[in-house]
């Protein structure tokens, strides 16, 4: 338990909603935490007083991605776990040209975890038997697609799919799996009517809150024996 306390679990994009609540549940379970952040918010504060190693990084270029994975070894030997939970959600607009919305959603949901899995791929190994994890947050939509946000449901079916190439390439000592959430919570600005519409689309009728997705990434984390497979946390929404 020692071993596995001292090496740190990194998550990226911790700065708010479900990245910065696992970020703060590890703290509390006495986990170190690595995180990336894009935009410095005062959660950050928050998490570094906390404990965390937080640090800045930009996603877009190739090259923010190894300067951060770059740091990320100078500051520990091992890593526990990657939770690549960094996203964005661009919609298709006439207000910018599709080649670049297909490269922003490919660039932050396939290419950041492709090259960091592969750059940390030797802090996770040499722990031991499934003693390390990689978890990728998805979404519900790489099921049933997005005709509003075709290029951001495409980017999240590539990384479904680099769940199991990554689970193949590095088993028996790295678990790879995937979280594919659908309504997990609201943000303060959204409405009463648009909350109604939202939990009228699926079959528990609830927003559950980030302890669905905190209690399943523990699972993930203490089990010895998944590996390649995709968690929908989707409240039955494709089957309403």
């Amino acid at each position: 338990m020692g071993e596995t306390l001292s090496r740190p679990i990194l998550i990226t994009g911790a700065g708010r909603r479900i990245g910065l609540a696992l970020a703060h549940h590890l703290l509390n379970q006495q986990q170190p935490v690595i995180v990336s952040y894009r935009t410095h918010l005062p959660a950050i504060d928050v998490l570094e007083k906390a404990g965390a190693q937080c640090i800045q990084a930009d996603f877009s270029t190739d090259g923010g991605i190894i300067t951060f994975a770059e740091e990320v070894k100078k500051r520990c030997n091992g890593l526990r776990a990657v939770i690549h939970n960094a996203s964005a959600w661009v919609p298709e607009s006439p207000r910018q040209p599709l080649s670049d919305v297909m490269h922003a959603m490919m660039q932050v949901h396939v290419n950041a975890p492709y090259l960091l899995n592969h750059a940390l791929e030797s802090l996770l190994r040499g722990h031991g038997h499934a003693a390390s994890d990689i978890i990728h947050f998805t979404d519900y939509v790489v099921e049933r697609g997005s005709d509003k946000h075709i290029a951001y449901a495409a980017s999240k079916a590539a990384l479904d799919n680099m769940t199991r190439s990554f689970a193949k390439k590095l088993a028996p000592e790295v678990k790879v799996n995937a979280i594919a959430p659908s309504l997990i919570l609201f943000n303060e600005t959204d409405d009463a009517a648009y909350r109604q519409q939202a939990l009228n689309k699926s079959l528990m009728k609830i927003a559950p809150g980030e302890k669905e997705i905190i209690d399943l990434v523990d699972y993930l984390l203490t089990s010895c024996y998944v590996t390649g497979r995709t968690f929908a946390v989707d409240g039955g929404r494709p089957l309403a």
